[in-house]
């Protein structure tokens, strides 16, 4: 199997900047160190074409985003101060999740240590997304004829708005988040399901709303392709978090997303997403999580694949 990271493409951000950009050396560390995957399982991926992004993004925002040429409202927009090594971070992560999604088709799953930037739009970056990734890897999937149709389980604590005003019309790819219901973005869009909750719903709460949505998401979507954005933003100490999960119910959040998705016979794809956790170890614990779970559950579809 292959594991996508992306860690060493760092950006520069200035000092007390709230994006945890170390979470992404710490995960790789964690995974790399124990043992779980082969070093040469852990793959560096390429950084996605233009042609591949303007299957999803408008040329003249993938133009202007890729020389520098943002308006300051745009960069305040986006959160982060642009720079080359941004946007060839982004290029790489977004690449990433394209590999992590052929892997799943060719495997039964994928994973990428990084990716889930849900709210970037077809023609703008924000929330510290530039480009959405997922939206980018199953457009190349159907490109690539992989595919004929798609469902996102957006778990991440905020609504993949981006995600889905992109997929608004379109009847082949379903979107599902899942996400607190006050917190950002102030206006969400419309995606084929949205679970709202409220400030310090905890584990049970969720997860009776998970199960709800996924139960309704999977068998309406006829997808052939699962895309997971396992947020580590719904823990209890998380600073934009709002909600108040475990790392046991985050873990079982993840275990009920598998275990729908192989009922139903999908390939999975999963993505790391947002996390603000005040203490980096209790971030890298959440998504490490999730990244074992995959593995072992990797390990064993790939014999019936």
């Amino acid at each position: 199997m292959k594991v996508f990271r992306t860690d060493q493409f760092e950006m520069p951000l200035p000092e007390g900047h709230p994006f945890p950009g170390r979470k992404y050396a710490g995960l790789y560390a964690r995974v790399a160190e124990s043992g779980l995957v082969r070093p040469e399982e852990i793959v560096v991926p390429a950084a996605v074409s233009n042609e591949d992004l303007l299957r999803v993004h408008d040329a003249d925002y993938v133009r202007r985003m890729s020389n520098g040429e943002l308006t300051d409202a745009e960069v305040r927009r986006l959160g982060f101060p642009w720079s080359p090594e941004l946007v060839q971070r982004s290029r790489r992560t977004t690449g990433g999740t394209i590999e992590a999604c052929r892997e799943a088709l060719d495997r039964g799953w994928g994973i990428n240590l990084a990716g889930g930037t849900h709210h970037a739009f077809a023609d703008r970056g924000e929330g510290y997304c530039l480009f959405n990734d997922a939206a980018v890897a199953i457009r190349v999937m159907q490109a690539e004829r992989r595919i004929a149709r798609a469902v996102i389980v957006d778990a991440d604590v905020h609504q993949g708005n981006g995600t889905a005003a992109i997929f608004a019309a379109d009847p082949t790819v379903y979107t599902f988040s899942i996400h607190n219901g006050k917190n950002y973005p102030l206006k969400k869009e419309s995606s084929d399901l949205d679970i709202e909750l409220d400030d310090g719903a905890g584990d049970a709460e969720f997860l009776a709303e998970l199960e709800r949505g996924l139960e309704q998401a999977i068998p309406q979507s006829r997808a052939d392709l699962l895309v997971y954005l396992a947020g580590a933003d719904p823990f209890w100490d998380d600073r934009f978090g709002r909600l108040k999960l475990t790392k046991a119910g985050l873990s079982e959040r993840d275990r009920m997303v598998f275990d729908h998705a192989e009922a139903a016979g999908l390939a999975m794809a999963v993505v790391m997403a947002g996390g603000y956790s005040r203490r980096l170890d209790d971030l890298i614990d959440i998504h490490f999580q999730t990244v074992e779970e995959s593995i072992r559950r990797a390990r064993r579809r790939a014999s019936h694949y």
